[in-house]
């Protein structure tokens, strides 16, 4: 299970210049999750960099997988048909597949559908935050 002090640290470096000191120490955060849950994390930090490079959105820090439905994790590959990216503190709806590694640590390839902004007033109901 990931503790607090990991997920903020995951988080931490999810939004800043990765180092070597930064690599090393996000490698010892994701092997501490179990292969499902690093393979979602390393495709929503694989997202960031994807969609802050591929669209017209700015202030891009956070990509969730599940939002509307569960995302999918089948043969190194995250299927998210529901999940979210969020940019100026606002949230837009993301689809997207990724494939990973077979150790789960690095995210090869992510593709992406970026959708509509999602009104504040449906962000409880999907879980997403200010």
């Amino acid at each position: 299970m990931l503790s607090k002090r990991s997920l903020v640290l995951l988080l931490t470096f999810a939004g800043s210049t990765q180092t070597a000191l930064a690599d090393a120490s996000m490698d010892r955060v994701l092997k501490e999750l179990q292969p499902e849950e690093r393979a979602h994390q390393v495709c929503n930090l694989r997202g960031i960099d994807a969609v802050r490079k591929g669209s017209h959105l700015k202030g891009i820090d956070r990509v969730t997988t599940t939002i509307q439905k569960p995302a999918i994790f089948k043969d190194n590959v995250v299927t998210a048909k529901g999940g979210a990216v969020r940019a100026n503190n606002r949230w837009y709806f993301l689809d997207f597949t990724c494939t990973v590694t077979p150790d789960q640590m690095r995210a090869k390839t992510f593709t992406y559908k970026l959708g509509g902004l999602i009104p504040e007033a449906k962000w409880d109901d999907f879980g997403l935050w200010r």
